[in-house]
């Protein structure tokens, strides 16, 4: 998906996508854009664009990338996902926490959805960045610390505890059941 088309914003089209998908479907978007500056490519990827490619660029980096992004998938497409409370639907792009629907950002979506894929298990930042965030993401930034810290606080109210936690030195878990009061 280009940015710049002809009377339409690339980005208003990727929202859309992410907004309006059908049931059973949910679309993979590459930007594939000569916009090129820090701010196009985090914008791009903010409202939902799954990876991010300047042109020009060589034909073999762009396969890769699709291949890339149809491993992501995990043959999960379209599936719904439960663990305790959490329920995601990835077809229609939804995440509840018992009847509470939860507004979640796109990179907030997949990491849940990679959290709920392998609930009690201990994921370290590394591999957070290997399998939500594409190759070009910066080992060195808070962009973990502070997608996950997000995503707590929006997994939780003052009535419901924390389901995300901290395992000091080694990473994060999703718990798969909620610990009592």
């Amino acid at each position: 998906l280009d940015i710049t088309m002809p009377g339409v914003d690339g980005l208003e089209v990727c929202r859309a996508l992410r907004v309006n998908s059908a049931a059973g479907v949910v679309p993979r978007v590459l930007m594939l854009t000569a916009r090129d500056t820090l701010e196009d490519r985090v914008r791009g990827l903010d409202v939902g664009a799954d990876d991010y490619l300047v042109k020009p660029f060589a034909f073999d980096e762009l396969a890769a990338r699709v291949r890339s992004l149809l491993r992501r998938d995990g043959g999960r497409s379209g599936s719904v996902l439960v663990v305790g409370s959490l329920v995601l639907d990835t077809a229609r792009h939804e995440a509840r926490r018992g009847d509470r629907l939860v507004d979640l950002t796109a990179k907030e979506f997949a990491l849940l959805r990679y959290f709920m894929s392998r609930p009690g298990e201990v994921i370290s930042q590394e591999e957070l960045l290997d399998h939500v965030w594409d190759e070009h993401a910066d080992p060195f930034t808070n962009t973990v610390r502070v997608t996950v810290g997000t995503l707590r606080r929006k997994l939780s109210t003052d009535d419901e505890p924390g389901l995300v936690e901290t395992v000091v030195g080694r990473g994060y878990r999703l718990l798969e059941e909620v610990p009592g009061p």
